[in-house]
C-alpha cells in the first residue's frame, strides 16, 4: 500500500496488484529500454554505449527517486536492494527505481536503525551492514556509490571474470582513489576519452564518499542529489570540451554525522552555497 501511493517521477509506477489465493502478481508501468546493466555490461556489438551526459542523467535521476524514498514519503523507506538491474530506463533513458521486494520501512523517533535479516546483492551491500544487520539509510547510499562507480567505470560491482585484485569493484577503485593520477584508468574504456576532466574527477568523488566504510562518513542523499544535479546539468560537448578553468563547481559534499535520516540537512541558503561554491568536489577524495 505504501508503494502504491508513490508517485515520484524517478520511481516506477506500481499500478495494481493481485492478492486473490494463491495468486500473487504486481503490475508496474511497462520501461521500454529495460534496466541500466544491460546498457552498461556485456553490449552486443551493434549497442552503441551510453555516453557521459546519459551516464550523468542516469545517476541523478537515480539520486532524485533515492531522495523521495528517503525523505518525501510519510513514512520513510530503506531501499535495501540499489543495484544496476534495478533501475529501468524509459524513453530518453529517463532512469527509474524499480523492484522494492527488499524494501524496509525507516527507523522512527530517535531509532538510528532497523534490525534485520541481512538481505540484498553481494558486491552492493554496505559492509557494516552486512557485518551487523543494522540497516540505516547509510546502507543505501554505499548501495548507491556502487551503482554510480559502474556508471564511470563501466565495470561490474562483482566480476568474477577479473583476477583477485579487480574482483570488487570497490576493493579495486579505493587504492585508485588516492591519487588523480589513477582517475583517466578507471573511466570506461567505451567512452574513448570523450569525457570532462573535471567532470569525472567530481564523479569519482562522489562516488568515493558514498562508499566509505563508516555510515556516518557518507553524504546525506540531499548533498548527492544536489551534486549530482550540478553534473547532469553541465553537458559535456566533445566537439567543444570547457577549459579546465572556465566553469565552477560545487563544494564538497556535506556529511552530517549525527542525523542519519538527512532531516536536520544544511538551510536552504548554505544548499546554494553549495552549487554555487567554486571549491572543486575532488577535494573530497585527495588533493
Amino acid at each position: 500500500m505504501t508503494l502504491g501511493s508513490a508517485d515520484h517521477p524517478n520511481l516506477v509506477k506500481l499500478i495494481g496488484y493481485c492478492a486473490e489465493g494463491d495468486q500473487r502478481l504486481l503490475v508496474y508501468e511497462y520501461m521500454p529500454l529495460g534496466s541500466l546493466d544491460k546498457h552498461l555490461h556485456d553490449l552486443r556489438p551493434d549497442t552503441r554505449p551510453l555516453d557521459w551526459n546519459t551516464r550523468m542523467k542516469i545517476a541523478a535521476g537515480a539520486s532524485r527517486g533515492l531522495q523521495y524514498l528517503h525523505e518525501q514519503l510519510n513514512q520513510p523507506v530503506i531501499y535495501r536492494d540499489l543495484k544496476c538491474s534495478n533501475i529501468l530506463l524509459e524513453e530518453g533513458y529517463h532512469p527509474k527505481l524499480s523492484d522494492f521486494g527488499l524494501a524496509k520501512m525507516g527507523p522512527s523517533g530517535d531509532k538510528t536503525h532497523v534490525s534485520t535479516r541481512v538481505m540484498g546483492t553481494y558486491g552492493y551491500c554496505a559492509p557494516d551492514y552486512a557485518m551487523t544487520g543494522q540497516l540505516t539509510f547509510k546502507s543505501d547510499i554505499y548501495s548507491f556509490g556502487v551503482v554510480l562507480l559502474e556508471l564511470i567505470t563501466g565495470r561490474k560491482a562483482i566480476d568474477q571474470t577479473k583476477d583477485r585484485k579487480e574482483l570488487n569493484l570497490v576493493a579495486w577503485a579505493r587504492p585508485m582513489f588516492k591519487d588523480r593520477k589513477n582517475f583517466s584508468q578507471m573511466v570506461d574504456p567505451s567512452l574513448q576519452g570523450q569525457y570532462p576532466v573535471r567532470g569525472l574527477y567530481q564523479a569519482l568523488a562522489i562516488a568515493a564518499m558514498c562508499v566509505q566504510e563508516q555510515p556516518n562518513m557518507r553524504p546525506a542523499i540531499t548533498d548527492v542529489v544536489m551534486a549530482l544535479n550540478y553534473l547532469a546539468s553541465q553537458k559535456y560537448d566533445p566537439q567543444n570540451p570547457p577549459s579546465r578553468s572556465s566553469r565552477k563547481s560545487p563544494s564538497c559534499l556535506g556529511v552530517n554525522k549525527d542525523d542519519d535520516h538527512g532531516k536536520n540537512a544544511r538551510s536552504a541558503s548554505n544548499r546554494e552555497e553549495v552549487k554555487s561554491s567554486g571549491q572543486c568536489l575532488s577535494n573530497g577524495v585527495n588533493t
